[in-house]
């Protein structure tokens, strides 16, 4: 059998410069057209590169990096930002952009902003910043305002700046039809576990908690309500202290999943089913809602439809498609499971 011997790539520059009796910086000039040479060591070189079929090769330049989008979240070890990511990338990809994730975004102990991180953000020619739970600090706003920074709110914390971007679900709609469910299996004595008071999707869902009620012609128990900042060891307590009530709730609805599963750790601890017991309804459809037994009934929030959303809109405002300062509001949807039932368990 014959071997084939791999095809050479040409002689080298070191090889010319050899047989020309030159170094190779003075090859390399001659192939470069430049003309601080003489003419006679020109020709010997030119003579060598002929007769050795020297093959100039293309010179590789440094590739433009891919115009760039921020995602700024709180935290990356959660589904939340998961799905975020997902929408994000969805978008981005549409828009010919790449994703750039970071946690932050990173003050000083003053809450002013830290250099670094925002002159980075300038640096890279970023196309825009997408903060998820991440709040920016009122000096966070004006610098990226100073700088022409465009940003948008994905699912804010608090209510966004006049003139600022943002997408959220529609929280208290959400809410109210969780609680409709409940109401219609039956249920009156129904507890609400809210997140942390401030932040504008608990208030938002207490208030649907609220209105399903009122409208159902049954007062809101206030001792019904109680707030565990969306921890789910503080909801575990938060239901303890519900059930250790002389007339403890025959259904509970936690305003985020995680703490639905704080709510299902505590009935359990308790000797109480979910939901031959206690209906229990959550809020955000994460997938560990389908992991826990009975799988949990929940309201989804299109967590990366919004962040979609966010991302095209936020290019629509820079190309001046559509006006600065929207907030837009995406539906939920009930997600029914196992979680809930008519009231018959031991406290009817």
């Amino acid at each position: 059998m014959t071997r084939t011997e791999p095809r050479s790539a040409g002689p080298t520059l070191a090889v010319v410069a050899r047989a020309a009796a030159v170094s190779i910086p003075t090859a390399s000039k001659v192939v470069n057209g430049r003309e601080d040479v003489a003419p006679d060591t020109r020709r010997r070189v030119t003579e060598a590169l002929h007769a050795l079929g020297y093959v100039r090769r293309p010179r590789l330049t440094p590739r433009q990096p891919p115009p760039v989008v921020d995602l700024v979240v709180h935290s990356l070890d959660n589904a939340r930002s998961g799905a975020v990511l997902r929408g994000v990338e969805e978008a981005a990809h549409e828009a010919g952009l790449e994703v750039l994730v970071s946690a932050g975004p990173a003050r000083t102990r003053g809450g002013r902003p830290e250099r670094g991180w925002l002159d980075r953000l300038a640096l890279r020619g970023t196309s825009g910043v997408l903060f998820h739970l991440a709040e920016p600090a009122p000096t966070h706003h004006a610098w990226l305002e100073q700088h022409r920074i465009a940003y948008a709110m994905v699912d804010p914390v608090a209510d966004p700046p006049p003139g600022v971007l943002a997408v959220g679900a529609a929280d208290e709609r959400g809410a109210l039809g969780a609680v409709e469910h409940l109401l219609a299996l039956g249920h009156v004595r129904i507890a609400v576990i809210g997140g942390h008071r401030r932040t504008r999707c608990s208030r938002a869902r207490v208030a649907g908690y609220r209105t399903a009620l009122v409208a159902a012609g049954v007062g809101p128990r206030p001792e019904y309500i109680r707030y565990a900042d969306f921890d789910t060891g503080l909801a575990r307590r938060r239901t303890r202290e519900l059930f250790a009530l002389e007339q403890p709730p025959t259904a509970v609805f936690a305003c985020s999943d995680p703490m639905a599963l704080g709510v299902y750790q505590a009935l359990a601890e308790l000797g109480l089913r979910v939901p031959q017991d206690v209906s229990v309804v959550g809020f955000d459809d994460l997938p560990e809602g389908e992991w826990v037994t009975p799988a949990l009934t929940t309201v989804r929030q299109p967590l990366g439809e919004m962040a979609a959303t966010a991302l095209r809109r936020l290019l629509r405002v820079r190309e001046g498609q559509m006006p600065p300062g929207t907030t837009t509001e995406l539906p939920t949807r009930l997600v029914e499971r196992n979680s809930c039932a008519p009231p018959r368990g031991v406290f009817v």
